[in-house]
């Protein structure tokens, strides 16, 4: 129908199982293009398993997968570099290569994607994501051990924009971090998603993170998505979790902390 949001990930009836366990069953979500989803959910409710099955990292026992129109269970060459190509991950911890430099692991993606490129070139716009993720130019030469927590989530943030990737996923971005750096790294990925027009995918546990920067959010329980709206909607979601996670002392907290900012 048109009218209706263009989908960025389509998935539908998704299954992903460890053996006799189940972690999805029937699971169905929708990402807008453009939006940023926040997606929540307990312990083993399988945020990061469902971020590796639309990544193509983890095949399902079932469902299909469609991300930015391409099936992302096709094992065509094509199909699967096309995605890769579009996609910008920052898993936890960054995932950094610890004897490369800031600016080796930015150009990373851009050498194995590009060979053809120049190294000056690479090695100019390794500094340009470097300054786009709010680092330094020097610490483009340090190596990641070099680097607080926060400034190597940047640098995870660099490399991930190294192909200029229409989707970004996130996987509890702003973990370990003090609340004023995580505010930070929120301000940044809107300021970003913004400019650049990015898709997010963003994992978090953070309720600051939700209120701040989310424009909807996907909540996983009982093996698949109870519900994926906007946060005032998903409030008042009758399900007990959802009720204990967004109005519990720390859910208050973060209400309240966003109605001061408006």
């Amino acid at each position: 129908m048109s009218g209706e949001p263009e989908l960025a990930i389509r998935v539908r009836g998704l299954r992903n199982s460890f053996g006799s366990q189940v972690v999805h069953d029937q699971l169905d979500l929708d990402v807008r293009r453009g939006e940023i989803l926040g997606v929540v959910g307990g312990s083993g409710t399988g945020k990061s398993v469902l971020m590796r099955a639309i990544l193509g990292l983890r095949p399902p026992q079932a469902g299909s997968i469609e991300v930015l129109g391409v099936d992302a269970l096709s094992w065509r060459a094509r199909e699967s570099r096309l995605i890769e190509r579009n996609t910008g991950v920052l898993f936890q911890g960054g995932a950094l290569f610890s004897s490369l430099t800031v600016a080796e692991n930015v150009a990373v993606p851009l050498k194995e994607h590009y060979p053809e490129l120049p190294a000056d070139m690479i090695q100019d716009l390794a500094m340009l994501k470097i300054r786009m993720a709010g680092l330094p130019e020097d610490a483009g030469a340090k190596l990641p051990s070099q680097l607080s927590g926060g400034m190597r989530k940047r640098a995870g943030i660099a490399r991930a924009l190294a192909l200029d990737p229409a989707l970004l996923f996130l996987d509890e971005p702003t973990a370990g971090l003090d609340p004023v750096g995580a505010a930070a790294f929120d301000e940044l990925i809107r300021t970003l998603q913004r400019a650049l027009g990015l898709t997010v995918f963003l994992i978090t546990h953070d309720l600051d993170t939700l209120y701040a920067i989310c424009d909807r959010v996907a909540v996983l329980a009982d093996r698949r998505v109870l519900i994926n709206a906007p946060l005032a909607e998903v409030e008042r979601f009758d399900h007990p979790w959802v009720q204990e996670y967004f109005h519990g002392p720390r859910g208050r907290a973060a209400q309240a902390a966003k109605a001061q900012e408006a």
